[in-house]
């Protein structure tokens, strides 16, 4: 590739991007922020977690999402009686027209591109543990036989904060297949102002179409090709390395909060977070800021917190702030 032609490349990924957020804001108020964590994710080709209390928009996000995106959209409400064959699908007895009997696939919402897995903490860990082979294989087995999900093939999953009654905390396997965490917060009083305009008068904007499930699949292949310095690789490794309580290089904060550190996952959910970073900056190397830039939702639902941590208050967040304050970006 040249340089006139990586140029040109980097312009297209900006100007979808660019097009893209523009189309969510035209529904969304503030949250620009979320906004991109997710479709970092959806460009990385990973799935995004969406945490929140009820009434901030993480439905209509994905929704808004799914409807500026030329690809097909499954949504699964999940609540406490929801059974695993309700997402993945069935094989139900039919009749022909010849009257003969024979058993036939129903497909389940998780078949489409992108599927909306609504309050997923509401169900049981069971039903939850459903997703887990179509969001890390692209596969889902029913009855023995294996069926592809459909390219790309994105979960975007909304769940209230655990404290919450009637939540179901997610395995720490499927957290760990969630590409980024992302924190939905409540919004200002300015943009409880718009919310308030937009959602209680005839206010109504369509939301185009404006890009494809190939141009996302080409803007994912792009940020693959981003060059990332030995250095800054290295920074990330020492990073994950000091996440673990029982390693050489496991920080104060670390040792005294955390019970179990981050999985190789994380790291590799900071280096492509951090590549699509630079891209929507304009440049093709990773710099240490987008290292940083990226840590909190790459990391924070891969930290697993000690007593010490949850009888104090200490969250996930601060731990990881500290972490990047205590590991050096070069070698010691």
């Amino acid at each position: 590739m040249s340089v006139t032609e990586a140029q040109l490349t980097v312009a297209d990924f900006r100007e979808h991007f660019s097009l893209i957020q523009s189309e969510v804001a035209k529904v969304m108020v503030g949250q620009e922020d979320v906004v991109q964590e997710v479709l970092t994710c959806i460009l990385a080709g990973g799935h995004a977690l969406l945490e929140g209390v009820p009434g901030l928009g993480k439905t209509l996000l994905v929704r808004t999402l799914a409807d500026s995106l030329d690809l097909s959209f499954g949504r699964i409400q999940f609540t406490p009686d929801l059974m695993p064959a309700d997402i993945t699908g069935t094989n139900i007895l039919i009749e022909t027209e010849d009257r003969e009997r024979r058993f036939s696939f129903q497909q389940g919402p998780i078949f489409a591109n992108l599927v909306l897995a609504d309050e997923i903490n509401r169900a049981t860990p069971k039903t939850q543990s459903a997703l887990l082979e179509a969001m890390q294989d692209r596969t889902c087995t029913v009855a023995s036989v294996v069926h592809r999900m459909a390219e790309p093939f994105f979960v975007l999953a909304t769940q209230n904060p655990v404290e919450m009654e009637g939540t179901y905390p997610l395995p720490e396997a499927q957290l760990d297949r969630f590409f980024f965490k992302v924190v939905v917060r409540f919004p200002n009083e300015d943009e409880l102002i718009e919310i308030l305009r937009r959602t209680t008068s005839t206010f109504e904007v369509p939301v185009a179409r404006v890009a494809s499930g190939q141009t996302i699949m080409d803007m994912g292949t792009l940020a693959r090709e981003v060059p990332i310095s030995s250095g800054v690789s290295e920074y990330v490794v020492r990073l994950v390395m000091a996440s673990h309580p029982d390693q050489p290089r496991a920080t104060p904060t670390i040792r005294r909060y955390v019970r179990y550190g981050v999985s190789p996952r994380g790291a590799q959910a900071i280096v492509l977070g951090a590549k699509i970073r630079a891209l929507t900056d304009g440049r093709l190397n990773v710099a240490y800021d987008d290292i940083r830039s990226v840590a909190l939702p790459a990391l924070r639902h891969r930290i697993m917190l000690n007593f010490e941590a949850e009888s104090t208050n200490v969250t996930a967040d601060d731990v990881i702030r500290g972490l990047l304050s205590e590991v050096p970006e070069s070698a010691a």
